[in-house]
């Protein structure tokens, strides 16, 4: 079905409203960005007046530096609003006075001009001040930097209080201009309107040129519609003898047409429909085992980044594992043993990436093994490493690299009957990685595939 085009009066209300909203946009934005801007330099003139402040009570001797807070200053920033905070004296690498952790400026070069920059601090954004200052102790330099920092909460809420004047004055805009709208879009179509007026009062049997007085740029339709006029009168003419004889000879095929439409649809539940619904249930298959792969594999992009840095027991854990893998391995009618977890190996890392690079190596096994054989697990220390080995008795490498078989969405040759995404090594070698390990993976003496990893004693 073809969608009919919008009118020409809501093209045109929708134009100029869409013209008018993004005025109204571009007002509001632009007084919120002047707001905060001046609510910003306001409050750094405060901040910066007060660091130096502090800065002009610095004091050298021949016992250290020497600072007698003044007051006054925090009493100057409570004023402006309810806002916390704080403040660090810090010279030559230690703070003399104040929030130790308050983050430090990038340049602290000594200046008389304070330098601002914006943090996140203590759950909260801070604008901070930062003045450097050279005081003598024992007749030596000593850089000294004061930093004061103060949260953004009430220059926020100046900001918004305007942000919200200039929306109103926005909305107001918006609603005038598309009352102008309206009334625009009448003035502009009132013509047009006439037109299709003249136009539509004709009967079905006037087919005499249009004549009716209309703008210079409606002239060229004028032209078309008369043009269209005189080829109707000559097609009507034709076609009120081509309908009666083309009614027979185009119902018989229709009917045709019909009756071989029912019996396919009656005969669509066939063999090879079944076969596609094979095809599309392993689809299905794969398509979740990716989507879950992909996931664990995000979720080891996002956390090699930001490690949880606890102790994790690998004996415990492998034999956790090794538990929970025993029912799918019993209906391969395979074995797991496990070896080496007689005593705690214990390692620092993240606990979830670690238990996923492990589950994925058990995986494998178990998917790639051959029915009635074992699949060995084996933990062991050799001073400054922990090493877990998976060893199966399964199709092996068949001489492809590592490197191949770790890259992503790689599987290997023999393995194409396998349901599978690719990501499972991949997974495991950047897990080795995130924790300053290795991972390695070789064939096995006698048949098979061995896997190991390497991980940092903790």
């Amino acid at each position: 079905m073809i969608r009919a085009p919008l009118s020409l009066r809501l093209r045109l209300v929708l134009q100029l409203l869409g013209i008018a909203a993004v005025l109204a946009i571009l007002l509001y934005f632009t007084v919120r960005t002047v707001a905060e801007q001046a609510a910003e330099t306001t409050q750094d003139g405060v901040l910066g007046a007060a660091t130096l402040s502090i800065a002009e009570r610095l004091q050298g001797g021949d016992d250290g530096v020497g600072l007698d807070l003044p007051y006054e200053a925090f009493a100057i920033l409570g004023s402006i609003s309810q806002d916390r905070v704080f403040y660090r004296i810090e010279a030559s690498g230690e703070t003399l006075t104040g929030y130790s952790d308050l983050p430090m400026p990038s340049e602290t070069s000594a200046t008389v001009v304070p330098v601002f920059y914006t943090v996140q601090y203590r759950d909260a954004e801070v604008r901070v001040a930062a003045v450097a200052r050279t005081v003598l102790v024992a007749r030596l330099p000593v850089q000294v930097l004061v930093m004061v920092a103060q949260t953004r909460l009430g220059q926020d809420a100046i900001a918004q209080r305007v942000a919200n004047r200039a929306a109103a004055l926005g909305v107001g805009s918006f609603m005038l201009a598309a009352a102008l709208s309206l009334l625009t879009t009448g003035s502009v179509l009132r013509p047009i309107n006439r037109l299709a007026d003249a136009v539509g009062r004709r009967g079905p049997q006037d087919l005499r040129a249009v004549d009716h007085p209309t703008p210079a740029e409606l002239r060229p339709l004028i032209t078309a519609l008369n043009g269209f006029i005189a080829r109707l009168r000559g097609a009507l003419s034709r076609t009120e003898t081509f309908i009666a004889e083309a009614a027979h000879h185009i119902r018989t095929p229709l009917a045709t047409v019909r009756a071989r439409a029912e019996i396919a649809m009656r005969q669509s539940n066939s063999e090879e429909t079944r076969e596609t619904l094979r095809a599309v249930i392993r689809a299905v298959e794969e398509s979740s085992r990716s989507a879950g792969q992909l996931l664990d594999h995000a979720t080891v992009i996002y956390r090699s980044d930001r490690l949880v840095d606890e102790t994790v027991d690998l004996a415990s854990l492998l034999m956790g594992l090794a538990s929970a893998f025993e029912p799918t391995a019993e209906l391969k009618d395979l074995a797991i043993k496990v070896s080496g977890t007689d005593r705690p190996v214990k390692v620092q890392g993240d606990p979830p990436l670690l238990e996923s690079a492990l589950r994925n190596l058990l995986d494998n096994a178990i998917k790639y093994s051959a029915p009635e054989t074992q699949i060995d697990l084996a933990l062991s220390q050799d001073g400054v490493c922990a090493r877990i080995e998976v060893l199966d008795r399964g199709r092996g490498l068949l001489g492809q690299g590592q490197s191949r078989l770790t890259g992503r969405f790689q599987r290997g040759k023999n393995s194409t009957d396998v349901v599978g995404s690719g990501l499972g090594l991949t997974i495991v070698e950047e897990v080795a990685l995130a924790h300053g390990g290795r991972f390695e993976l070789t064939e096995r003496e006698g048949g098979g595939t061995c896997a190991r990893l390497f991980l940092p004693l903790g």
